[in-house]
């Protein structure tokens, strides 16, 4: 019993025990996720993201997971660079909210053309990785 109540009171003493993961844990989440959207497999966006994803663009356009992989992996959306501006992440348990300005340059059959919108992501924790759960864009004013 001694040894068991102590391993709680050191465990309760760890900074990382019962706290949000930390912001660069996030931020190395979110690095994959762009690179994955230039180069993207199949087993990369389906690794970063939920089964239940919502990704809504900036046209009002909301698709589901299969929908949101098959697009991409098919050329369908094709995304040449994409650069990620003004990056705000707040963290609350299992839930991370990251906001920033997506500035990136897409090839749309011949045609090459540059967007910039502003975007919300929500990562959860499911089983111990974060997954994106929601993508909502908006076009910046």
């Amino acid at each position: 019993m001694k040894i068991y109540c102590a391993l709680l009171f050191v465990a309760g003493m760890h900074p990382l025990v019962g706290q949000p993961s930390s912001q660069s844990e996030i931020e190395g989440y979110v690095e994959k996720f762009r690179l994955a959207l230039i180069d993207p497999t199949q087993r990369n966006l389906s690794d970063l993201t939920s089964d239940q994803l919502s990704f809504g663009h900036s046209s009002g356009k909301i698709e589901n997971k299969t929908e949101f992989i098959e697009a991409l992996v098919s050329g369908k959306s094709n995304f040449n660079s994409i650069e990620f501006k003004d990056q705000i992440i707040t963290i609350s348990n299992a839930t991370a909210l990251v906001r920033h300005k997506l500035f990136a340059e897409i090839t749309d059959g011949e045609k090459i053309s540059t967007i910039a919108i502003g975007v919300l992501l929500v990562w959860v924790k499911e089983e111990g990785k974060w997954k994106l759960l929601g993508r909502q864009a908006f076009k910046l004013p």
